[in-house]
């Protein structure tokens, strides 16, 4: 199994906004392990022309996403600087090739999380604050195609985040299981859940992310963020749309689509 070969291919896919067929047609035998390692390699590839990694993304916790991808096991990808935008700013419909938003907790951390037997009160005591977030999700394969291993591969099928500004503390939320999220687009309903719609809790998902990436020497480390898990479906979206997310206690985070150059 050529991992360089499939690396290669979606990256060249993300550059050239012309994604490739599913690496689970095209390379049949391509096992969990090897979709890691070709995320990996697109990640350091990235790291060693000057990227730095921001943070850490959880896919595919809840029912709704598992079902709307029909891939039924969490998984997870990297959040480089250049894919950090701000709520400001907007986003870009064009500087993706099919991309969607998901609507989610972020937890930023002040001390280090290390598997591989990381527990929830380990994942309480190293988190500084949460905030209210959207993830843009974006396939390097054609039409949304993806085997668990095809998402694997292509970086958990992450393409930026937004983090709202509010900051909050644990410690001052009451139940974090029961979180209320409402999405409105283009000022109208759009969608709503409750946090527990991640795993149960979006802390177990943290959880379940620590001692995962422990397996490839990774960690958790202080000024880095995780998100959490998307709480509801996915949604695609063009140029002028709008959205509004509010998490209730945790705050809003808003999102534009511009015609207005992305800054990174």
């Amino acid at each position: 199994m050529n991992i360089k070969i499939m690396a290669e291919a979606l990256l060249e896919a993300e550059r050239t906004k012309q994604p490739i067929a599913p690496l689970t047609e095209t390379y049949e035998n391509i096992t969990v392990a090897d979709a890691y390692a070709v995320q990996l390699a697109q990640i350091r590839q990235k790291i060693d022309t000057g990227a730095t990694v921001k943070g850490l993304k959880i896919g595919l916790t809840s029912k709704a996403m598992q079902e709307m991808l029909n891939v039924y096991t969490p998984d997870y990808g990297f959040i480089l600087d250049t894919m950090v935008y701000d709520e400001l700013d907007g986003l870009v419909a064009e500087a993706f090739i099919q991309p969607k938003v998901e609507f989610e907790i972020a937890f930023v951390f002040n001390k280090e999380l290390k598997g591989p037997k990381v527990t929830v009160q380990d994942v309480i005591d190293a988190t500084d604050y949460v905030v209210p977030a959207v993830e843009v999700i974006d396939s390097r394969i054609a039409n949304w195609k993806i085997k668990f291993e095809d998402t694997v591969a292509d970086n958990g099928s992450s393409a930026g985040a937004i983090l709202g500004e509010k900051r909050t503390l644990l410690k001052d939320i009451e139940d974090i299981t029961n979180i209320p999220m409402i999405v409105k687009k283009n000022g109208e309903f759009l969608d709503e859940a409750t946090s527990s719609a991640v795993l149960g809790n979006p802390l177990n998902a943290v959880v379940w992310l620590a001692n995962e990436v422990s397996a490839f020497g990774i960690s958790i480390e202080p000024g880095m963020f995780v998100l959490s898990g998307a709480l509801s479906k996915a949604v695609t979206f063009e140029t002028d749309d709008e959205f509004e997310v509010d998490f209730g206690l945790l705050g809003k985070v808003n999102v534009n689509i511009s015609n207005e150059v992305v800054k990174i």
